[in-house]
């Protein structure tokens, strides 16, 4: 690309967009950093989700029984720490400090992962970060389903069992799936910061391509593309989820219902 035409504002915005995606397969580039992203993203959220359950049901046994009052102040201690901290501070903590000695890139065999080590204390660092924010989500979830639930259940001649599996449960996944969902979905936003420590993930690529073709208007515009794409899909996923969840609660209610109904007809049979 001629730069003289970029600077003198000649180029048109189809040949400027043309450069920064087509023009030597640079979209190869957009891509493998999209992947990144999400590999991140996704092992964060494994880390985040299972962090946070673990802590979630530490807080709740304290509140409903008044046990592990060291695991909670623990589990609340940590909270506090990873909510008032950045991101960002936390990142370069674990890339610099605590994994200094970790290499960039892994390898398995005689196969080399690049970037592996990286991408691993990423998914680690924005996991500790996540498991922060799912612990209070998780916790909130199974809060908002009245106790009352539970006795109703077993008035209904439900066992404990099948009262959490019916009733509580369902209506906890519901209430906690969205805000989790909302949550992988700002991981996978979250991410793009990465890339102050090198990893070429779908948010460094836009200055890598800037640094090619000295024109950072549309590698941004493309990145930003990308980013809103895995959202809408995202978003796409947890809408069909929900329905899902719907259809199953309404299914589990009518058993109960249908239950109730043959429990009354047989008392009123023996009655006769």
């Amino acid at each position: 690309m001629d730069i003289s035409l970029l600077a003198a504002g000649k180029l048109s915005m189809g040949e400027r967009f043309y450069n920064a995606f087509i023009q030597f397969d640079r979209w190869k580039l957009y891509f493998e950093g999209l992947e990144k992203t999400l590999i991140i993203a996704a092992l964060a959220c494994l880390v985040g989700v299972t962090i946070g359950i673990l802590l979630a049901l530490i807080n709740y046994v304290n509140k409903k029984t008044g046990k592990l009052k060291v695991l909670s102040l623990i589990a609340n201690t940590y909270i506090t720490l990873v909510r008032g901290t950045p991101v960002v501070l936390q990142m370069f903590i674990m890339y610099l400090v605590v994994f200094v000695s970790v290499p960039i890139d892994l390898k398995i065999g005689n196969v080399v992962w690049e970037s592996g080590g990286s991408m691993l204390i990423g998914g680690l660092t924005f996991g500790i970060n996540s498991g922060a924010y799912v612990a209070e989500i998780v916790r909130a979830g199974f809060e908002s389903v009245d106790d009352g639930q539970m006795e109703a259940g077993r008035s209904l001649g439900l066992s404990t069992a099948e009262t959490m599996g019916s009733i509580v449960t369902p209506q906890a996944v519901r209430n906690t799936l969205p805000p989790l969902f909302n949550e992988f979905i700002t991981l996978v936003k979250e991410t793009a910061v990465i890339g102050y420590v090198g990893v070429y993930d779908l948010g460094k690529i836009p200055s890598i391509i800037q640094s090619r073709t000295f024109d950072i208007f549309p590698p941004l515009i493309i990145a930003a593309i990308l980013y809103l794409v895995v959202v809408f899909f995202l978003t796409l996923i947890l809408r069909l989820l929900e329905k899902s969840l719907a259809k199953s609660d309404r299914g589990g209610y009518k058993k109960i219902r249908v239950r109730k109904k043959l429990n009354f007809f047989g008392k009123k049979g023996e009655a006769a």
